[in-house]
């Protein structure tokens, strides 16, 4: 596995992560001691990430929480896309897609 210094890390990062992502994992070096090993994420693991989910259960967000965004909206005259049903049913500047 190639080791590269902080300098070259720098220096050379977009082909470096390049390379990661094609299957060529690589350590990044300080003084010559490894710091961190830069390897490619599995799609797979990205989309089981839930950073949140330690708070699962401890707060709940009201049905009409949507609005304060709609206000915004009107305040700022601009239109709202979306493709949220409840969102959707406010008066106002929102336009289902």
């Amino acid at each position: 596995m190639r080791t590269v210094n902080m300098h070259e890390a720098k220096t050379h990062l977009s082909r470096l992560v390049e390379a990661a992502a094609n299957g060529e994992p690589f350590i990044i070096a300080r003084a010559g001691k490894p710091v961190v090993k830069v390897t490619a994420v599995d799609a797979a693991d990205v989309g089981a990430a839930r950073r949140l989910e330690f708070l699962a259960g401890r707060f709940s967000v009201p049905d009409d929480f949507d609005r304060l965004l709609v206000a915004q909206a009107r305040v700022e005259g601009i239109t709202l896309l979306t493709a949220d049903a409840l969102i959707a049913r406010y008066p106002g500047p929102v336009r289902a897609v």
